[in-house]
């Protein structure tokens, strides 16, 4: 089976949609879901559940001729859950992807960290550079063959018993991003094994 026909093995899809209209879906992935497939064919993921919903529900016919495939307009890592967008049709793609690009969309993470961020709030820079082997991201102060910049902004919210409530503003979207620019920062993520 192709991955494109992911959603024809779900027979019940199960999404947690807080928002849906003509045009797009908010949905609430919870941790553990993949947004798409990684590498193997998988699909119980979300972009797959979706597209089984809307096939169901008459929303989408997938074989009509240049038949548009809903997509996701953004994506969060498995073990993060948050909202997911979903465009319908062609047109929503576009005008949401342009809004992220244009940065006319936030991005907020919470995260609970290890210590207490001092400052308590400011702006993370660094370079990234990703070790695609290992699927791990390290975090440079000075540009390198095939790093990109990486910047978030971080807000702590809250701290009490050596951990910390932090809200994260991504500027730039890198792989594993967070994890890895507070871990750097000396104050990484609960409950992270890799960084």
């Amino acid at each position: 089976p192709r991955e494109e026909n992911a959603y024809l093995k779900v027979g019940k899809p199960r999404i947690n949609i807080v928002y849906e209209d003509e045009n797009i879906i908010l949905a609430d992935k919870k941790p553990g879901v993949l947004c798409h497939s990684a590498g193997a064919w998988d699909y119980n993921t979300l972009i797959a559940n979706i597209q089984a919903y809307l096939a169901q529900k008459g929303e989408w016919d997938p074989k009509g001729e240049n038949s548009f495939a809903p997509a996701l307009c953004n994506r969060i890592d498995r073990n993060t859950g948050g909202i997911v967008i979903a465009a319908k049709n062609a047109e929503a793609l576009r005008i949401l992807n342009q809004k992220i690009k244009d940065r006319e969309i936030d991005k907020r993470y919470l995260c609970i960290v290890h210590g207490t961020p001092r400052p308590a709030s400011g702006r993370l820079e660094g370079q990234l550079f990703k070790d695609a082997k290992e699927n791990r991201v390290y975090i440079t102060k000075t540009p390198q063959k095939g790093s990109k910049t990486c910047i978030t902004f971080y807000k702590t919210l809250q701290s009490r018993n050596g951990l910390s409530l932090v809200e994260c503003e991504l500027v730039t979207g890198r792989t594993h991003q967070i994890r890895a620019q507070m871990a750097a920062a000396g104050w990484p993520l609960l409950g992270d094994g890799k960084y």
